[in-house]
């Protein structure tokens, strides 16, 4: 079973080293597609034995969906600049023997925010496709909001291991990314031209009141109440920006 481990940047010195060795353990090759980063990513990368390539961001799914044009290999292993996978979940990967080419594989996320693994409300078990062979799926979905999507007959196996996803640093970087996501999805709306212009506050009561009490997320404490009011104030202005 070879593999090519497959990852987008833009500014990412501070994580990709960590999430180019975690793939070097499993991966047959690593290939980094860059979006012109003025840090030092690409020099990382290359001196971790990636092939580096360059395109300008054509957002998250197209970004994604080339990257595997540059890999030799029929496997993907996609992973975000900013995850990891985590050390169970490299000895599971190696376990797997010659598997049908119609099977993908799928694993938890488990996301940190400022220092605390949350495990509860809509951020676990985060379930994510990021191994299955190229000629049988690829990213789809809406931008912000990629997913990798599979042919028919493709049976999905759940890996009962975590990436770990390094996702915010500082409380303000979750509040700045929701704004981020939340006016492209907007704009992705506008040219869908799918509008809830009556109704984004009781979206966003529906999205606080799921992700908090029905899933959970007050078991995470003070954390778990800011992710859920984040997560209900991106849905608000998702729709009403």
């Amino acid at each position: 079973m070879k593999i090519s481990g497959v990852v987008i940047t833009f500014n990412e010195e501070a994580k990709i080293e960590a999430c180019l060795r975690s793939l070097r353990e499993v991966c047959d090759e690593t290939v980094v597609l860059d979006s012109g980063s003025s840090d030092g990513t690409v020099a990382i990368a290359q001196n971790l034995g990636a092939k580096v390539f360059t395109q300008a961001f054509q957002g998250y799914v197209e970004q994604k969906n080339a990257v595997i044009q540059f890999a030799k290999n029929e496997w993907i292993l996609s992973l975000d600049a900013d995850e990891v996978l985590s050390p169970e979940l490299i000895e599971a990967i190696l376990s797997i023997k010659d598997p049908l080419p119609k099977t993908a594989f799928r694993f938890k996320r488990l996301n940190n925010y400022c220092g605390q693994w949350i495990r509860h409300g809509a951020w676990y078990p985060d379930r994510k496709i990021r191994l299955w062979h190229q000629d049988h799926g690829t990213w789809g979905g809406q931008n912000p909001h990629d997913r990798v999507i599979m042919q028919a007959g493709v049976a999905i196996v759940d890996i009962p291991c975590n990436i770990l996803h390094y996702s915010y640093d500082k409380p303000e970087d979750l509040r700045q990314q929701s704004e981020k996501f939340a006016a492209i999805a907007h704009a992705q709306l506008r040219v869908n031209g799918s509008f809830a212009w009556r109704i984004p506050l009781l979206r966003a009561l529906f999205k606080f009141c799921r992700d908090y009490f029905f899933k959970l997320g007050f078991l995470d404490g003070r954390v778990g109440l800011i992710i859920a009011y984040h997560n209900a104030r991106y849905t608000f202005l998702k729709y009403a920006k």
